[in-house]
């Protein structure tokens, strides 16, 4: 069991909250305040505010404290514009919350506090508090808050790194959406710190991966041959992707911290163009598609193909020309992610399975239509994933949904498949990841869905990026995790860290 321990003090703040004691009130299944993981949700965007909507209602979890550079709701953009705020006001069970904001996307610290004390008052009537705290620094929480457990970290990608090791070099125990990080090398220290510190962690994208059971049933039963390839794409981007850097310089939105957001990356001038929804377009903040959205597809097969490192990685990339004057010219892009692109990666051969390539595509691009499909007049969706061997193809969605052998001929003399349990269904509010994870903060084993299993996918998602950005097929040595052919693209596989914002002493 966990001991309830003194909530957060700030020198500047007098929040602070007291919880009854579940056996002065009485009743069945409560969890008591003093088994309760207290838990900081560091970023509050629209992402942020969503996932908070699911992780709050999770008993045995407790937010105290809320985390974000942006204090006020300006700026923010989503799916909808009353998306967000009809779904918080759905789990509050206040259907007039915050009235008056509908014209306005929630998001930012006051909000994110607002939602916590008003959902404990509505929803935890007998679990009596006076505030959630506030912070604009996650340094000053991690100094200042003595009483948190654990972190949930839903801030742009640039930032992942460098607050999780923070947060795992004091003892806390962490959630974090994907990725790991947005550089190789940062990546490979928040795994490091994670196993040194011997703390529970629990990476999203774990709960939300397809089931390879039957894939790898076909597969290793023969029916398509020798295994070749792995093809998955996605239809994202689904935001713009810049072809220019910004030159506007329109004012610091009030109550946002521009320095804080900017965190490990170099100074620049303030431009809503980077910051909110679209900050995953530009190399120095965000991952690309695949940081996106390969962790969904593509863990589960890391895992069960047991893909380590790939031995080389080569981009196919559209780009982008402008005028200079009268004259055209190329732009020479290595501030922001393409608009489309495919990128082959090779993996050697290990155990019984052969070397094998997987390709990964975005922004529109997918593979040529097989003649498997052309023979039941079909085209390939949008989305999805595709195994290619010597003998066949085993077709399926992005998420390896509803797998089958093509043409459907093949799938009549197949046995009826049982439908997989879904890693991402929910019991009592939370999903089996964050089950497992609540189950090792308490001394259990480590999850499976923990960053020390994410080290391929990781090393994968961050060489893409570097692939991107130079443009060239690149040569890895995984012992050193260095570019062994085009020397300047090592450069790209760490950062320059600003004073005050290296990992290794922060």
């Amino acid at each position: 069991m966990m001991n309830r321990r003194k909530f957060l003090e700030t020198a500047t703040a007098s929040a602070c909250f007291t919880i009854i004691p579940r056996h002065v009130l009485g009743g069945t299944g409560v969890v008591p305040p003093s088994d309760k993981i207290t838990l900081a949700h560091i970023g509050t965007g629209t992402e942020g505010l969503r996932e908070m909507t699911k992780l709050i209602a999770i008993p045995e979890i407790q937010i105290v404290a809320v985390c974000d550079p942006s204090k006020y709701a300006i700026g923010y953009r989503d799916w909808g514009k009353t998306y967000l705020l009809e779904g918080m006001r759905s789990a509050i069970g206040k259907p007039d919350w915050r009235a008056g904001t509908e014209g306005t996307i929630p998001g930012g610290r006051d909000v994110a506090k607002d939602f916590v004390e008003t959902y404990y008052a509505a929803q935890r009537p007998g679990d009596t508090f006076k505030g959630c705290s506030s912070y604009a620094d996650f340094r000053e929480l991690l100094d200042l808050g003595k009483g948190v457990d654990a972190v949930k970290i839903m801030t742009p990608d640039h930032l992942h790194g460098v607050i999780s090791i923070a947060c795992m070099k004091r003892g806390k125990h962490v959630i974090m959406h994907k990725p790991i990080a947005n550089r190789l090398e940062e990546a490979k220290l928040v795994i490091d710190t994670a196993h040194e510190k011997g703390v529970a962690t629990h990476f999203m994208p774990w709960d939300s991966n397809g089931s390879m059971d039957q894939v790898m049933s076909w597969i290793n039963g023969g029916a398509i041959g020798a295994l070749r390839e792995i093809h998955n794409w996605t239809n994202r981007p689904v935001w713009p992707q810049y072809t220019s850097l910004p030159t506007a310089t329109p004012p610091i939105p009030e109550g946002f911290d521009w320095d804080l957001w900017l965190g490990p990356e170099a100074v620049r001038p303030y431009s809503p163009d980077y910051t909110h929804m679209v900050f995953r377009g530009w190399y120095d903040f965000g991952g690309g598609c695949m940081a996106d959205m390969g962790h969904y597809s593509l863990w589960t097969v890391f895992n069960a193909l047991e893909l380590g490192s790939p031995t080389s990685v080569e981009p196919v990339l559209s780009h982008n020309c402008a005028f200079n004057g009268s004259v055209p010219f190329k732009v020479n892009n290595d501030f922001s992610f393409p608009t489309a692109c495919t990128v082959r990666f090779k993996y050697p051969a290990s155990g019984r399975r052969p070397a094998v390539d997987l390709i990964w595509y975005d922004g529109g691009m997918r593979p040529p239509t097989p003649p498997e499909l052309e023979i039941d007049n079909k085209e390939l969706p949008i989305e999805g994933m595709m195994f290619v061997g010597s003998k066949g193809k085993i077709l399926a969605g992005f998420q390896i949904e509803d797998p089958r052998l093509i043409p459907e001929r093949r799938m009549r003399k197949q046995p009826a498949a049982q439908a997989p349990v879904r890693q991402q269904d929910r019991q009592g509010g939370a999903s089996p990841g964050v089950r497992q994870w609540i189950a090792a903060v308490r001394g259990g084993p480590q999850s499976p869905s923990g960053f020390l299993n994410a080290g391929p996918i990781s090393e994968a998602v961050n060489l893409y990026s570097v692939a991107l950005r130079t443009g060239k097929k690149l040569l890895y040595d995984s012992e050193s995790r260095k570019i062994t052919n085009v020397a300047e693209a090592n450069k790209y596989l760490s950062r320059e860290y600003r004073k005050g914002w290296d990992p290794q002493s922060i």
